[in-house]
């Protein structure tokens, strides 16, 4: 653990031994080991989640908004169109960040030549889309050999590597545009959108986090972690205000995992570890997003820190 990280580490294994003292049992961190294998994903965590807030900070070049340019960031670019008011575009490309994800090799590939359309005329913006949801699908149909043109890395991040460009059946990326433009439903705004789900939340963050993230579930191929990590990312972006309350286990496997080995209770449902996990992010304040990630990858190396790598 690199030293300037080593105070936090040490403010958050306190509160984790009183917690486990104090509030409840918690075995996985008994063994020394595992102990602190979590604390390093927790730190890892927290510092990985932060990212969008650090580059919301910074001087980002134009580059990145542009589909034509190797440099195209689809993050960035979010950022960037929020900074000049183009809120609704700004949406759309957090939608493309998590759908896409960032290949290990190909990088923003598919979410740079899809966005451009592959030079081929106007982008894929959010207007284009939106507007011509059906002739998107038409077009990804007739240029997915293009996009998955062999000789050259290709492929989605690493969270969604169980995803397809297929424009037609109802699990692809055509099926995941159509049902994202519906469920925003224009001409209803993105802006408009958020904004009802706190007005109904009475200004409850969290229970507008909470609320937005059910109704998703209409969104194809987003299950839990695409629906929690774009909300979040929408919050960290300060597109709304709307923030994570839970870490939400229900339909998790490793988040899941790690939890009931943090507490030793190897078959505990999701909702009573819900419960357990805020009451321990009270007490350590890492936040739900951290915690969660940092719960899915202690659980795949328990007793030794392994670094998430994309």
């Amino acid at each position: 653990m690199r030293p300037r990280y080593r105070t936090s580490a040490k403010h958050i294994e306190r509160a984790l031994l009183a917690f486990d003292k104090h509030n409840r049992p918690m075995p996985g961190v008994h063994n020394p080991k595992a102990r602190n294998s979590l604390l390093e994903q927790l730190i890892d965590s927290v510092h990985r989640v932060s990212y969008p807030v650090v580059l919301c900070s910074r001087t980002l070049s134009s580059r990145r908004t542009n589909p034509a340019d190797e440099l195209f960031d689809p993050l960035m670019a979010a950022i960037l169109q929020h900074r000049q008011g183009n809120i609704e575009e700004a949406f759309w490309l957090i939608f493309l960040f998590v759908h896409f994800g960032k290949h290990r090799m190909a990088g923003w590939r598919y979410a740079r030549e899809v966005y451009g359309r592959l030079g081929q005329g106007p982008s894929w913006d959010w207007n284009n889309t939106s507007g011509n949801p059906k002739v998107f699908r038409q077009w990804l149909n007739s240029n997915r050999a293009t996009l998955e043109r062999p000789g050259i890395p290709r492929g989605f991040g690493n969270h969604r590597k169980y995803v397809s460009l297929d424009a037609i059946t109802s699990r692809g990326t055509g099926a995941a545009v159509d049902t994202y433009v519906a469920w925003i439903g224009p001409p209803r705004t993105h802006s408009q959108l958020f904004e009802q789900a706190i007005v109904q939340a009475s200004g409850d963050p969290v229970a507008a986090f909470d609320h937005l993230y059910q109704s998703m579930a209409t969104v194809a191929s987003f299950g839990r972690l695409a629906r929690f990590d774009l909300l979040c990312m929408v919050g960290q972006l300060g597109l709304a205000k709307i923030k994570p309350g839970s870490t939400y286990l229900q339909g998790s496997t490793g988040p899941l995992h790690g939890a009931r080995r943090l507490f030793g209770v190897p078959s505990m449902g999701p909702s009573v570890l819900e419960i357990w996990l805020r009451e321990l992010d009270t007490a350590i304040g890492v936040g739900s997003q951290a915690l969660e990630d940092a719960l899915c990858n202690w659980h795949k190396s328990p007793l030794v820190f392994k670094p998430f790598r994309p």
